[in-house]
């Protein structure tokens, strides 16, 4: 098959996993009381059990020919403004494709409206509160992205991420008039506007094609960014701006500002604070370095407290942080659960020991860094990535697969048996939800989800030791 015909193939793909969303749209006319379906075809009159089947055919289609495109991209693509209007392209495609595996859209947009039109704080409001307080019931009847909001599983939950993503979302909800089509309209194409900067900015710091394709057609990326609209695709873009800032600018002041930013989104991203700074101060002797890593904590912490402000009328604000690690959900924990007879104790035992035992590795791994002789930015970059790793594996007990996107922004400097192993289990997620599409979501479905993500990484971890690399080739570092 020609390179073109390869593209062509990958973009007919592209559009029949959409099929089922568009078709959806031309029925229904709206997306209002559209809800977590977990149905690939939606109210087809087809099995649940073949829905999953024709999901997986077309998500391993694509995923196969994402691999070819990959390993063919210097016969593919003769220069980067064609990988960028193909990446483009099938970004816009994955606009039409419903948020069917998650619904979480629609309390973004939800609690935008809250704050932007109804002028209610939604760190201490409810969604749910606001429409059954006194006559607010009647701005159901014309405020489709309440009412939308409303039905939403999260209506009856405050805020549980941070200002930045709040303001975002008040800024794109005030926009749609209330209106929840335009108003998830607006989202996926600033989602589609972040997806293209990401790649920009991966290919300008690591002056490669290959990792902006990695990122910009990964299957995954498309699906949970762009189809389901995650606010982690903000996060991605703050650590990369971070990163760029850092690396191309040399300028830790903005990088820092980026960073904190990012972690007004979702507070992981303060993990990779310490190793940017004592990068930056490596000439620097190590008790210098420390004292720059106090002054620029420090900074850190005051551009992160500034978003709060706006927001903030007691420490119920932070509140969020804590709300989804009560939670469990396709983590290993809910095999804790399932098999141990006091779950709870064992959840919390579990979680408490392997955060405790993650604070120590932390702060000794910073220290040593504050120490070494020679710091070298791919090695703290390294570090950084296992820590998230840890993090996102074994500390959450609510894991999501749009989590795994998370680790996308340290990509470049990662090995490449690493990389692969990434890019690997970021397909593996979308391949376990098949067990949702067939059962429908449940708590006790994330026992298989959780085992076949498992089953899966082991399986490539296998064959990544005994089979050739099918896409990278010597000196891709």
């Amino acid at each position: 098959m020609t390179g073109k015909k390869q593209k062509i193939l990958f973009i007919v793909l592209s559009i029949l996993f959409a099929l089922p969303s568009i078709i959806y749209y031309v029925q229904k006319g709206t997306v209002l009381k559209f809800g977590p379906y977990f149905q690939f075809l939606y109210d087809a009159p087809v099995s649940r059990a073949t829905q999953t089947i024709l999901y997986l055919f077309i998500l391993a289609m694509l995923s196969a020919l994402y691999f070819v495109i990959i390993k063919k991209r210097k016969e593919l693509f003769y220069d980067t403004k064609k990988i960028f209007i193909f990446i483009g392209i099938i970004a816009i495609i994955f606009v039409a494709v419903l948020p069917y595996t998650c619904s979480d859209i629609f309390y973004y947009l939800g609690i935008g409206r809250l704050d932007s039109t109804y002028h209610q704080n939604p760190y201490y409001t409810t969604i749910k509160e606001f429409v059954e307080q006194g006559e607010n019931a009647q701005y159901l009847e014309t405020d489709t992205v309440l009412a939308q909001g409303y039905i939403n599983d999260w209506s009856n939950s405050t805020v549980v991420y941070g200002p930045v993503w709040t303001f975002i979302c008040k800024i794109v909800a005030g926009m749609s008039f209330g209106n929840v089509d335009f108003g998830l309209l607006l989202f996926k194409l600033l989602n589609v506007i972040v997806h293209l900067v990401n790649c920009y900015l991966i290919y300008k710091i690591s002056h490669k094609k290959i990792f902006a394709l990695l990122y910009g057609l990964n299957p995954f990326v498309l699906m949970e960014g762009i189809g389901c609209v995650h606010n982690d695709m903000f996060v991605v873009l703050f650590i990369l701006l971070a990163l760029y800032f850092l690396v191309k600018k040399k300028n830790l002041l903005g990088s820092v500002i980026f960073l904190a930013m990012s972690t007004a989104i979702k507070y992981f991203a303060i993990i990779i604070l310490p190793f940017i700074i004592i990068y930056y101060f490596r000439k620097e002797k190590p008790s210098q370095r420390l004292l720059r890593c106090i002054e620029y904590g420090f900074i850190f912490l005051v551009i992160l407290a500034i978003p709060y402000m706006f927001y903030m009328k007691d420490l119920q604000v932070l509140s969020g942080l804590f709300v989804q690690q009560e939670k469990v959900a396709k983590s290993f924990y809910v095999i804790l659960i399932e098999y141990f007879k006091e779950p709870t104790l064992s959840v919390t035992t579990v979680s408490r020991v392997l955060l405790v035992a993650f604070i120590i590795i932390y702060f000794f791994t910073c220290v040593i860094s504050l120490f070494k002789n020679k710091v070298c930015f791919r090695e703290e970059m390294k570090e950084a990535n296992y820590f998230i790793v840890a993090f996102l594996f074994l500390l959450i007990t609510n894991f999501q697969p749009w989590y795994i996107l998370w680790l996308f922004p340290l990509l470049i400097w990662q090995k490449a048996d690493d990389i692969k192993l990434i890019v690997q289990m970021s397909l593996i997620s979308q391949f376990a939800n098949g067990v949702f599409l067939t059962y429908g979501e449940g708590w006790q479905n994330a026992v298989p989800f959780v085992f076949i993500m498992l089953l899966g990484i082991l399986i490539v971890v296998f064959c990544n030791t005994r089979f050739k690399n099918i896409f990278y080739k010597k000196g891709v570092h």
